[in-house]
């Protein structure tokens, strides 16, 4: 996309310009999207939370020097997983922990209809998660970049500061783990979540 044709681009640069109105929008936009990304890559909802306001934040002290060189899509994903990868190679993340709670739920806690369907629909869900949670940094960003935000392999391969190939090796053997740890749950059978 070229960047005088983005609108995102447009905001940014009215927000370099002195337009707060200009960030307030471009925050509302992309505000969800952050959230969802640190959430699924630090695998915590609060500190998901934290870390896109940090995203944010990174952005709008830098934005003096912002020159419209990509789409603001790539820019925005290429801060947020520069600072979703340091902050989890952090050694207070590492001992705070950052896998997602995976407490199992007993079928028959709850009485209603379809209640186990429900509680296995739950701890594959978190699994999946869990499982997200605990691939290697650039290998959980690629993974994110494509399939929770849809990002072409070129512009993953620009925000991970690497090539095209590369970025589809990554995200082969990340597919490839995640079959491994999931591989219990591709049965019919009401499983635990693999601890």
């Amino acid at each position: 996309m070229n960047p005088a044709e983005d609108d995102d681009a447009q905001l940014m640069c009215r927000a370099r310009d002195g337009d707060p109105e200009a960030f307030a929008e471009l925050f509302r936009r992309w505000r969800r999207p952050m959230v969802r990304f640190a959430v699924r890559f630090c695998g915590r909802q609060d500190r998901g939370e934290e870390l896109a306001q940090d995203i944010f934040l990174k952005i709008y002290r830098a934005r003096a020097r912002y020159v419209p060189r990509e789409a603001f899509r790539s820019y925005i994903f290429r801060v947020a997983t520069n600072h979703c990868i340091n902050e989890v190679r952090r050694a207070e993340h590492r001992h705070r922990g950052g896998s997602v709670d995976a407490m199992p739920i007993e079928p028959g806690d709850d009485d209603r209809p379809g209640a186990d369907a429900l509680v296995h629909a739950d701890r594959i869900q978190k699994a999946v998660r869990s499982a997200v949670a605990a691939l290697p940094e650039t290998q959980r960003a690629a993974l994110l970049l494509q399939k929770e935000h849809g990002l072409p392999l070129t512009e993953i391969a620009d925000n991970l500061e690497t090539t095209v190939s590369a970025v589809k090796s990554l995200l082969n053997r990340a597919r490839k783990k995640l079959t491994a740890e999931l591989a219990p749950f591709m049965t019919d059978e009401p499983v635990g979540v693999p601890g």
